[in-house]
């Protein structure tokens, strides 16, 4: 039976006075759990809390939802949640219920969920605003309706229903987006993993091998230290890398082949996103190693341009510029390097932005604009970095020796006060770190 996991609610309680400071009295936040998913028929998808609840709750049961009500006479943090019931415990594993959700987990008062219909319309009668993410979960949304629509029917007995809605996402996804000490402490945790399991695939990567045994190996190294993949791990060897979201992992690998591996993992709700390239026998081949170096670099200056009072574009214009110019070296693009850069010709093969932020979801939460300007990087910030390029097969005006190589570099980023720290620098990526941590496995 599993286990009651209780945290330490000091971090949780700050978050939660924070919102409440910035929503005021007379407002009230709803925060629904994730709702429980299923794989097929009976048989559930493993369950994984919203983050934005668990964010600032730290509760992981399912079938919950946490009220924050500023100023209210008999506590502002209120938790819905599932009782306690011994026969459904020895089938699922035990719950906090209502005295739990108080002792363990900071709330100030609990009710059970059924009776979130008879108490929640009350709250929201005596509430000027309501904070609340509309589209995340169109069933839970349909409540909140029909608890404003109750309302509504007893106008002429003097009930009144909220005057303002608000999307909650606006102040607690900038909370977010500014890790604490904790935080970092998590995602450093989730990229020393990650980096281990990355260096495990390297060594045993094998020619004739599938895409599905190298995956294996991440599955191995993620579930030893109690994590889970933050993400569907991609595994592309040949031709497959040059998909960027090819999920399939179902090829055998070929010698001669690189293959891209875009895998993280998640431990405590926190994130890790690598992705390393490497060659299938252990050895680049020159066109490879030409097409890895321009990544390589390309990554390098993005990575220099990640520090306080850049704009979040630095980086990627970065490595845009690397990228063209190496392009131009290499053949596969022709003309004057800043008209290729304004007419965009480097997207026919690196399409995508060089990172995106990295927190409790892989793509985390955060504005990468403020008004019309890009956003401003400042400490505690995280993001990664991957730049890429993709040059399938009959490329038009691309040397053959050059077909089917997908690169993509990535690592993990935290904005410093002086600079920046990358959290994921153990995983081998330059090719004589590659080629020698294979060569020690093939050795072993």
């Amino acid at each position: 039976m599993n286990e009651l996991r209780v945290v330490d609610q000091k971090e949780f309680a700050q978050r939660r006075k924070q919102l409440m400071r910035m929503m005021g009295k007379g407002a009230l936040a709803i925060l629904p759990a994730a709702p429980i998913k299923f794989r097929n028929r009976d048989a559930e998808y493993p369950y994984r809390q919203d983050s934005d609840f668990y964010y600032l709750t730290g509760f992981a049961e399912a079938e919950a939802v946490a009220v924050l009500a500023p100023g209210r006479e008999h506590g502002e943090y209120i938790l819905f949640s599932q009782e306690r019931d011994q026969t459904i415990e020895v089938w699922t594993g035990r719950r906090a219920g209502q005295d739990g959700a108080i002792e363990h987990f900071g709330a100030d008062d609990a009710f059970p969920i059924g009776d979130i219909d008879d108490v929640l319309p009350g709250l929201l009668e005596h509430s000027d605003r309501v904070f609340y993410t509309m589209g995340c979960d169109p069933d839970f949304d349909g409540r909140v309706l029909g608890w404003l629509n109750h309302i509504r029917q007893h106008a002429r007995g003097g009930a009144r229903t909220p005057g303002e809605f608000i999307a909650l996402e606006h102040h607690l996804h900038d909370m977010r987006l500014y890790k604490s000490r904790e935080e970092i402490k998590r995602m450093q945790r989730a990229a020393e993993v990650s980096v281990a399991a990355h260096k495990r695939a390297m060594q045993a990567c094998r020619s004739g091998m599938h895409e599905y045994e190298l995956e294996a190996e991440y599955l191995h190294e993620f579930r030893r230290n109690e994590m889970q993949p933050a993400y569907t791990t991609i595994v592309g060897a040949g031709k497959n890398a040059c998909v960027l979201h090819y999920t399939a992992n179902s090829a055998q690998m070929a010698d001669g082949e690189l293959v891209l591996i875009d895998a993280g993992g998640e431990y405590d709700h926190y994130a890790a996103d690598i992705t390393r390239t490497f060659p299938v026998n252990g050895r680049f081949s020159p066109a490879q190693k030409e097409v890895y170096e321009v990544v390589l670099a390309a990554q390098a200056a993005a990575i220099e341009q990640v520090r306080p009072g850049n704009d979040w574009n630095a980086p990627h214009a970065a490595a845009v510029r690397v990228l063209t110019a190496g392009m131009i070296e290499l053949g596969i693009l022709k003309g004057d390097l800043d008209e290729l850069i304004e007419a965009q010709t480097y997207r026919r093969f690196y399409m995508h932005r060089t990172g995106h932020w990295l927190g409790m979801d892989v793509h985390d939460v955060g504005d990468y604009k403020v008004g019309e300007q890009w956003r401003q990087l400042e400490p505690g910030m995280v993001l990664t970095v991957e730049p890429g390029l993709y040059i399938p097969a009959r490329s038009k005006g691309v040397r053959k020796r050059y077909w089917n190589i997908g690169i993509r570099i990535e690592d993990d980023v935290l904005v410093t006060k002086t600079g920046h720290t990358v959290l994921t620098e153990g995983a081998p990526k330059s090719v004589a770190d590659i080629e020698a941590w294979m060569a020690a496995g093939k050795a072993a």
